[in-house]
């Protein structure tokens, strides 16, 4: 684990602030002193979640978007660690591990020639998949729930790899997402995890849910109707315009096919509506929805990580920014607070 940088004391002092009569979230958290301390505290039984961010935006270039992905982490931090310690929030149970930090490949790509850049990108790609690999295997092995924010959707790839050969076994996917991420083998970046994922044998079943009927090309459509066994989407034309099945009945209808095995959920926050992402949409699906469809997937025993990515940060726009961290926040909490009776 060369790549994790654990949440230090200086950190949590510089974030966080303390309140008379409340007890907030980073004080009943639990961290990590070093790395290597990291198999020790996953054998802590009342531990049951692991959060941990993902700073890089390669993939996300390395499929020609837009980046800000990167930095996401960050004010998802600030803002997870001030909520509320609670009931409902458990935060006691959950282990803030730190990020995985790739400041040696950008390093890399500063003095690389502007004509190589695509193909370094995707090359840097197949280096973050093995560290986003190795440590969900660990999490997942050890019986705990990772909580991945930040990065591009290239993490998928290793959120599904490392759960499934944790598992020993094929996984299943549910994708709130705009784009069905599925572009062909053509080097790794952020539209086409899934893809490798589905090709490598480590995904199963899959299922996007809310893909943009603009953004479906015809070898996607057609890769998607020959593998109609294992990949099924709903557009969100269909959901939200044409309105053909009702929010909810959509849900069952996605959970009936994702839940024959242990599921991962993927939210990309380009399926949001006028959330700053690598590609921000202006008709998308409201903050609420998202958060419902988080409790309604997260709420099952077979939820086996969740996996947020794609928020952008902007440099000219620090209230903005303070927004994603909230979100972000709040969409963990869901999560978490949807798995307590499971």
């Amino acid at each position: 684990m060369n790549n994790l940088q654990v949440i230090t004391t200086e950190t949590l002092t510089k974030l966080t602030k303390k309140r008379v009569g409340e007890t907030k979230f980073f004080e009943d958290a639990k961290y990590l002193t070093n790395s290597t301390d990291l198999s020790t505290m996953l054998s802590d039984t009342s531990l049951k979640f692991v959060v941990f961010g993902i700073k890089e935006d390669i993939g996300v270039l390395a499929n020609q978007g837009c980046s800000g992905a990167k930095d996401s982490w960050d004010s998802t931090l600030k803002s997870l660690l001030n909520l509320q310690s609670n009931q409902t929030t458990k935060a006691s149970q959950v282990l803030i591990l730190g990020h995985l930090d790739f400041s040696e490949l950008y390093d890399t790509l500063a003095i690389t020639k502007q004509e190589k850049l695509l193909k370094t990108y995707r090359k840097q790609v197949e280096i973050i998949d093995q560290s986003v690999n190795q440590l969900v295997h660990s999490i997942v092995k050890a019986g705990k729930i990772p909580i991945l924010i930040g990065g591009g959707h290239n993490n998928a790839y290793g959120a599904i790899k490392g759960s499934a050969l944790a598992l020993n076994t094929k996984i299943n996917t549910i994708n709130f997402d705009a784009h069905t991420d599925l572009r062909v083998l053509e080097g790794r970046h952020s539209g086409n995890g899934f893809r490798y994922a589905i090709e490598e044998g480590f995904l199963n079943r899959y299922f996007i849910f809310g893909v943009h009927e603009n953004y479906l090309s015809k070898k996607i459509l057609n890769f998607i109707q020959a593998s109609k066994s294992s990949v099924k989407f709903w557009s969100f034309e269909d959901l939200m315009v044409r309105k053909k099945v009702g929010f909810k009945k959509a849900l069952k209808k996605a959970f009936s096919f994702i839940s024959t095995s242990k599921f991962g959920i993927e939210i990309d926050c380009d399926a949001i509506q006028n959330i700053a992402s690598s590609a921000q949409t202006p008709s998308g699906f409201s903050v609420n929805q998202t958060r419902q469809f988080i409790h309604h997937f997260g709420s099952h025993r077979d939820a086996i990580y969740l996996h947020i990515c794609e928020a952008a940060i902007r440099e000219d726009d620090p209230k903005k920014n303070e927004q994603i961290g909230k979100l972000l926040s709040y969409l963990i909490i869901d999560f978490i607070n949807a798995k307590r009776t499971v």
